[in-house]
């Protein structure tokens, strides 16, 4: 059996092969094969191109989302922090009432409260909202991730420009020298490829990105859930004063 000619190698750089028929019987029948398999390479590339750029952007819309849940998580830190804020006011203001309640009852509760310390003074209120500081390593995730904001809108299948098939093939000879030896010697097919490897190594640093985000929330949530919790025993502890307070007031 004689061995296949070089024409079917479809990664061939020399166009002029395919033009030279081979010779002896089932000369035309090797030439079409081997533009088939040409085609077949080309799709199946094309098609894998395609794909990574598809998980690309998914990737980058999953990214986006990353980013907006972790600033409503922020909104929502802000508004803790106010309830907080509140609470501690009212508990001030509910230990105020209670010396001058017991200033009411009888003297002695007066002479208590002239000699007793006065709590200290609270500040007064500020209509702009409480400055809320997340944790660093959320907000170095997020800084880093809408970094890629441009990328998202470029992958983006309404937003992507109509030239970006040209441009990819253009971009294929802009590699040096090393890395374009590395790739198959058809211009067609190493466009292709070097499109798979920049997608994929996009898709490695868009992962990293996502990791960062993730441990970020998880810290965010758990520092918020500390902060719950301390919210609910201020409650709790504010809600029987006031149930005591307001015993006092219908004993007067």
């Amino acid at each position: 059996m004689s061995a296949l000619p070089r024409s079917y190698n479809p990664f061939a750089e020399d166009e002029e092969e395919e033009d030279v028929a081979p010779a002896g019987p089932g000369g035309a029948g090797g030439a079409d094969r081997q533009r088939f398999l040409q085609q077949e390479v080309l799709r199946r590339s094309a098609a894998t191109a395609d794909s990574t750029t598809r998980s690309l952007s998914l990737l980058y819309e999953s990214e986006r989302i990353g980013v907006a849940a972790s600033e409503e998580l922020i909104r929502q830190g802000e508004a803790l922090k106010r309830t907080e804020q509140m609470v501690d006011k009212m508990d001030q203001d509910l230990k105020t009432s209670q010396r001058h309640i017991n200033s009411i009852k009888s003297v002695w509760g007066g002479l208590v409260n002239y000699f007793k310390a006065k709590p200290p003074e609270s500040k007064p209120e500020q209509n702009e909202a409480p400055e809320y500081y997340a944790n660093s390593r959320l907000k170095e995730a997020m800084m880093s991730s809408k970094e890629q904001e441009s990328k998202y809108q470029e992958s983006h299948p309404n937003l992507r420009k109509l030239d970006n098939s040209d441009n990819d093939f253009n971009k294929a000879d802009l590699v040096s020298p090393v890395q374009r030896d590395a790739y198959p010697k058809n211009q067609q097919l190493r466009a292709y490829h070097q499109k798979i490897d920049n997608n994929l190594d996009e898709m490695s640093s868009g992962l990293s990105r996502l990791k960062s985000l993730a441990l970020g929330l998880q810290t965010e949530i758990e520092e918020q859930d500390d902060m719950l919790d301390r919210l609910t025993k201020k409650v709790e502890t504010l809600d029987v004063n006031i149930k005591n307070t307001d015993r006092k007031v219908r004993q007067l």
